[in-house]
């Protein structure tokens, strides 16, 4: 069960490097939040706010946590403890690192599930020609059911956990290569079908087109703090889920992490921004205007399937490209908990699968059943449920503390400090962090961390 000498793992690539720690944060927040928020708050002026604060506050986080990993070469759970033995304060966020993967994850298994539910009844036809309201119903019928809503949360588990079962080169690695080539692949196949549909061109101008007026109707202090979560959450910040790519960077040929965080975040938004290009001149060809969240996905889309020549074929190949999405996650953030509990208890990788597939299944079971047996369960308030429960601890909590903890850490002299953190992040070859940037990054980045914080607070329970 043990393994006292287990040698630290690395990747075999950096193109692995790249693919996982982008996987990880290419999800489904982001194919179908990104499009509906990009067009709410004006289209092209919105994505360029957006692109400004993930260049100028998430990415200085976002190489954080991969120096964190990169020095440390432990995970999440031990890594402060290993860069500043003396102080065990920080320490303690480590299992608030652990905590929030598997918060993540007990949701985000139930909704991967709905998309492996998607990508089979879409291929076997079962959406096919059925009326407007009988989509709706069958997405309902869906939620309704806790067998099957258990099943396929479970097969999201169990996909998830085989792959870490395999070992990070073997396993997590190479088919995290063919998941995100995969995902590639049939995006580009998806946006080509798409813009090349009659009245595609409504889309891009609702999309593309800046509208200033737009931009303002929400009032501009929305719009900047949509573009600001936007930014940090895309990367999933703070929870240790991108620490633990950074920790297994092997040392020969070593690139500094400014460059390497650059083509995470770019592959991330590059994927965002292309389903975009999917959605939007999909839906206007059709005559339907977008909403968000999952009636847009689940029920909109596949009446516009419907619809379109071939629909079946290519409803089939947008839910495989969502549940790559998701999956892509999955791996990724199961490979940080399996990492927490051997650095934890010294157990072997398989060991640790098994033990985390059980815990994450259990833990699941409440998100699955909140949609039906325990949906008379409305934690935040009328019409929430479980789902929303876990997302908001997370989201709202979890995540802007622990970017907040990751800079303070790396900033201050009570922790790893700032000449540490730069002399580990410019290592190797290529774009250096500049240690110009000291004061901006320990008072402005966290002053606005700490307004992402009150800001989502009054925005959940002021308003």
């Amino acid at each position: 069960m043990s393994d006292l000498n287990h040698k630290r793992e690395t990747f075999y690539s950096r193109l692995g490097f790249i693919f996982l720690s982008a996987g990880c944060a290419i999800g489904l927040g982001n194919v179908w939040r990104f499009p509906f928020i990009t067009g709410k708050y004006g289209g092209a002026a919105f994505v360029l706010i957006y692109l400004l604060f993930l260049i100028a506050l998430a990415l200085p986080i976002l190489i954080m946590e991969f120096s964190v990993g990169r020095a440390s070469r432990k995970s999440p759970l031990r890594a402060f403890e290993t860069l500043q033995p003396k102080n065990k304060i920080w320490s303690l966020w480590g299992y608030g690192s652990w905590i929030g993967c598997t918060l993540l994850m007990m949701f985000y298994t139930v909704v991967t599930g709905w998309m492996l539910a998607y990508t089979f009844y879409s291929a076997k036809g079962s959406l096919t020609g059925i009326q407007s309201n009988e989509v709706g119903a069958f997405f309902g019928g869906l939620l309704s059911n806790p067998q099957e809503m258990m099943s396929w949360m479970a097969l999201a588990i169990l996909i998830g956990s085989a792959v870490c079962y395999l070992g990070l080169r073997n396993g997590v690695e190479r088919i995290t290569k063919f998941v995100m080539g995969g995902l590639l692949i049939i995006m580009f196949a998806l946006v080509a079908r798409a813009v090349t549909l009659e009245g595609a061109s409504k889309g891009f101008e609702f999309y593309l087109k800046p509208d200033f007026e737009k931009l303002m109707a929400d009032g501009i202090g929305n719009t900047l703090y949509a573009a600001l979560g936007q930014a940090f959450f895309t990367l999933s910040l703070g929870v240790g889920s991108m620490e633990i790519f950074g920790s297994y960077l092997p040392r020969e040929n070593e690139r500094t992490l400014l460059g390497e965080s650059l083509i995470v975040a770019s592959l991330d938004t590059f994927v965002a921004f292309m389903a975009g290009l999917i959605i939007f001149p999909s839906c206007f060809a059709y005559g339907i205007t977008p909403d968000a969240g999952p009636g847009l996905i689940f029920v909109t889309l596949p009446n516009m399937f419907n619809f379109m020549p071939a629909g079946r074929l290519w409803g089939a190949l947008f839910f495989l490209f969502m549940s790559f999405a998701a999956l892509s996650t999955v791996i990724a953030v199961f490979e940080a908990i399996t990492a927490c509990f051997m650095d934890k208890f010294n157990w072997s990788r398989k060991f640790s699968v098994v033990v985390m597939t059980v815990l994450i299944f259990i833990l699941s079971i409440p998100c699955a059943l909140g949609f039906n047996i325990w949906s008379n369960f409305e934690p935040l308030g009328t019409g929430t449920n479980v789902l929303d429960l876990e997302d908001f601890i997370l989201s709202d909590n979890l995540l802007p503390i622990g970017a907040l903890v990751y800079l303070l850490f790396c900033v201050s002299k009570y922790g790893w400090g700032w000449k540490n953190f730069l002399n580990e992040a410019n290592r190797g070859h290529g774009a250096r962090f500049s240690n110009a940037l000291y004061l901006y990054v320990k008072y402005i980045i966290p002053t606005v961390m700490l307004i992402i914080l009150v800001v989502g607070y009054y925005n959940r329970f002021a308003k």
